[in-house]
């Protein structure tokens, strides 16, 4: 063989690499997904686990790239709905909470003391109640997939034990985007201020609020007690579920192979997320504690106080969730 030809040889060779290697990182596919938190807390290990568990089993042909701490929408998380419904983002595990604006049947979750413990939870996401929610977010142009969870919220202070409602009375509490938060807080006479996270833990330290409302694990990760949050009460007034979701367009671009893998691996990091979220509870609340938080623990009475005070909530709010949603809720969580 002449050197002319073996360099043809060569050349053809090499040019069908690059044909193949472009053919291969054209069949490729990327997939943004925002989250307002990071791994360092369970919400952000929930979509990391999403994202390690799809690029093992579709061999490199689809892969997640999470973007935590709300990147995505500019640190703004109530906009993290429209940006995936408007294909800005292409898919998320969120909140409840800050979805709500948009879907309003999310609210659900936020009515206070409605859901008393993790098995209502359970009854709720798992049955017809559930459904219904999916039914609402899939209405919206975006497709939800399987869920996660936040925990029950708690509420911490810097100026003492909050035991009943007249304790609340004037405290400024930071709460999240969502008008059902204000009147709740408006409801025990506290002071509501709307900010996000990341203005929340500078307010925290400088006093220009005197407590928020968050789960353990943010809680305990995010050191809050180090911003004057000395008094923190457990009083599981509403749970946050969090939700694997991808934008409808980009759900239907996908083949059927795709959407099964991206349902089955959602599904899964979803029940490793909620397992290790509840076993964790204990120890976290164990460390908060041992950081010299003051913990109350409310009685039956107590928490019944807070019950109460709150139903002008439900008289507003559940209209506008709908009242055959509310009641299904209602019936699964009596019947857990």
């Amino acid at each position: 063989m002449t050197l002319t030809r073996k360099m043809t040889h060569v050349t053809a060779g090499l040019a069908g690499a690059v044909l193949l290697a472009g053919a291969l990182s054209a069949q490729a596919r990327e997939l943004s997904v925002s989250t307002v938190l990071s791994d360092a807390f369970p919400w952000g290990q929930a979509a990391e686990k999403w994202a390690d568990l799809v690029e093992e089993r579709s061999d490199g042909e689809l892969t997640l790239r999470v973007y935590p701490n709300s990147q995505l929408v500019s640190g703004d998380q109530t906009r993290e709905f429209s940006a995936m419904r408007s294909g800005l983002i292409d898919a998320a595990v969120g909140s409840t909470i800050n979805w709500s604006p948009q879907v309003p049947e999310l609210n659900l979750f936020s009515l206070p003391f409605f859901l008393p413990d993790e098995a209502a939870v359970d009854a709720v996401t798992g049955g017809e109640a559930g459904d219904q929610v999916f039914a609402a977010i899939e209405s919206r142009g975006v497709v939800p997939l399987a869920w996660g969870e936040n925990g029950f919220r708690q509420l911490s202070n810097s100026s003492g034990p909050v035991e009943a409602p007249s304790d609340l009375e004037g405290l400024k509490v930071r709460v999240v985007g969502s008008p059902l938060f204000q009147d709740t807080f408006s409801a025990l006479d506290a002071d509501p201020t709307q900010m996000s996270w990341t203005d929340a833990q500078p307010a925290l330290t400088t006093g220009a609020v005197d407590g928020q409302e968050n789960p353990l694990s943010v809680f305990d990760v995010a050191r809050i007690d180090q911003a004057g949050q000395e008094y923190l009460t457990l009083w599981n007034y509403m749970n946050d579920p969090l939700i694997f979701a991808v934008n409808q367009s980009v759900w239907q671009s996908l083949s059927d192979a795709h959407q099964t893998l991206l349902r089955e691996t959602a599904e899964e990091a979803g029940a490793w997320e909620i397992a290790m979220t509840r076993e964790e509870e204990s120890e976290r609340l164990a460390a908060i504690q041992e950081r010299g938080v003051i913990v109350t623990e409310l009685t039956d009475d107590q928490y019944q106080r807070f019950v109460d005070a709150t139903q002008t909530v439900y008289e507003k709010w559940v209209p506008r969730i709908g009242e055959e949603l509310v009641e299904n809720a209602r019936e699964a969580v009596e019947s857990r």
